[in-house]
């Protein structure tokens, strides 16, 4: 009996513990869409084929390249995802991961264009929404519960498969996840 009351109680701790540990990474925050005139973002970035998971290994990989070869410090994140993992196999995946970079003349953005990467992505009507980021547990609520959330609202409203892009704003402490809109 006293056994029993020891595993309840666990039980209990751990669940109670996985309540405030999903809220506090934003698993209950309630996923709501607009539409947004947005886009405009240069970044600098590699082309991935495989798993969307090594997402974060690449994107740390141009945050310190930059950082430490280029000297630009970057605060945002950023991806874009070109295949629905559901319809794609995982080692065909596309994706362009990298970092947003701000505020620099036209002389730096040609010398990063020679050694890596750059675009500026166009600017154009989105469906957005935002998710809390408060570390890497974001990341995956956040795949968990927008992209279900964003595949409802796009049949609805008739659009259809788009590259997701999402930023990674550190500063905001947000993830804007945004698709293009397209019928």
């Amino acid at each position: 009996m006293k056994i029993m009351k020891i595993v309840l109680i666990i039980l209990a701790v751990l669940v109670m513990l996985f309540v405030v540990v999903y809220a506090y990474y934003g698993g209950f925050k309630k996923v709501s869409f607009r539409i947004e005139h947005q886009g405009g973002e240069t970044f600098v970035y590699e082309n991935v084929i495989g798993d969307y998971s090594q997402a974060g290994k690449v994107s740390d990989k141009v945050y310190y390249t930059l950082l430490n070869d280029e000297k630009i410090e970057t605060t945002k994140g950023i991806g874009i995802f070109y295949d629905n993992p559901q319809k794609v196999a995982k080692d065909k995946l596309r994706s362009e991961i990298g970092c947003v970079v701000e505020n620099l003349d036209s002389v730096t953005l040609e010398k990063l264009a020679e050694k890596y990467h750059v675009k500026t992505l166009p600017q154009s009507e989105f469906v957005v929404t935002e998710f809390p980021f408060k570390g890497k547990l974001s990341v995956l609520f956040g795949i968990m519960r927008v992209y279900p959330a964003l595949d409802r609202f796009s049949k609805e409203q008739g659009y259809v498969e788009s590259p997701i892009t999402e930023i990674y704003d550190i500063p905001n402490k947000k993830i804007i996840y945004r698709k293009q809109i397209d019928k």
